[in-house]
């Protein structure tokens, strides 16, 4: 095997541990965000007289962005403190 195929090799594990860092995180986000977005929407359209529901919603993005947040942070310090390195 030639040394380009060992370093694509490499960085192809490296990119992949990247992309893993703060997955769980990220998907909980994802998926926060849209239980907010459809607890919005049902608290305009089906609960109008219950305006505590948007507040509540709207805590829910919130908390998802921050989960979205929380994992970019995650990934730059794994990064940095990990950086790649051809030669070894």
């Amino acid at each position: 095997m030639s040394d380009e195929a060992v370093l694509a090799g490499r960085q192809a594990a490296y990119v992949d541990t990247l992309r893993a860092q703060g997955r769980p995180q990220r998907l909980a986000g994802f998926i926060a965000c849209l239980a907010g977005v459809l607890i919005l929407v049902i608290a305009r359209y089906r609960l109008s007289a219950a305006p505590w529901l948007l507040w509540a919603g709207v805590a829910v993005v919130g908390l998802g962005w921050a989960l979205f947040v929380y994992a970019v942070a995650r990934r730059l310090i794994w990064a940095r403190a990990h950086p790649f390195d051809p030669n070894g």
